[in-house]
């Protein structure tokens, strides 16, 4: 089964896929955030176009475990595809996948303007794989 991962931003919006397997998360694109309106009938899209049977949204909780707006919004936003796409969707704890994905394209050696373009499905992409690999070690046998 293919999972679709989606980290939320204001501005731009990561997306990941998961292999049949759900063993390896990809990037796979970034979407604008805006209009907000047509943002969860875009990814429903991507995630039907993918083949994908289930999508986790990001959900960005403050260091402390609290939430604020942005969790919220990404509440409606896991809601709204939930709507748009039949599909189950889930919320998953996103602290600081944006922060290593930051780290780790620095330490790839990638120039600032690129990091900016690419650092949303990067983030997804951590988001996703460390679902994943909760998912596995989670699993009797």
């Amino acid at each position: 089964m293919r999972i679709l991962a989606v980290d939320p931003g204001s501005k731009r919006v990561g997306v990941a896929l998961s292999d049949p397997t759900e063993t390896i998360a990809q990037p796979l694109t970034t979407l604008p955030a805006e209009p907000a309106q047509t943002l969860a009938s875009r990814v429903a899209e991507t995630a039907v176009s993918h083949h994908a049977e289930r999508i986790i949204v990001g959900l960005p909780l403050r260091l402390d475990g609290t939430r604020g707006p942005e969790a919220a919004a990404a509440q409606r936003l896991a809601a709204a595809i939930r709507h748009e796409s039949g599909l189950p969707v889930e919320m998953v704890d996103e602290r600081m996948t944006t922060a290593a994905a930051d780290r780790a394209l620095i330490a790839g050696g990638v120039k600032r303007e690129q990091r900016r373009q690419g650092i949303d499905r990067v983030a997804a992409t951590m988001l996703l794989q460390g679902h994943l690999d909760r998912r596995r070690r989670q699993k009797p046998g």
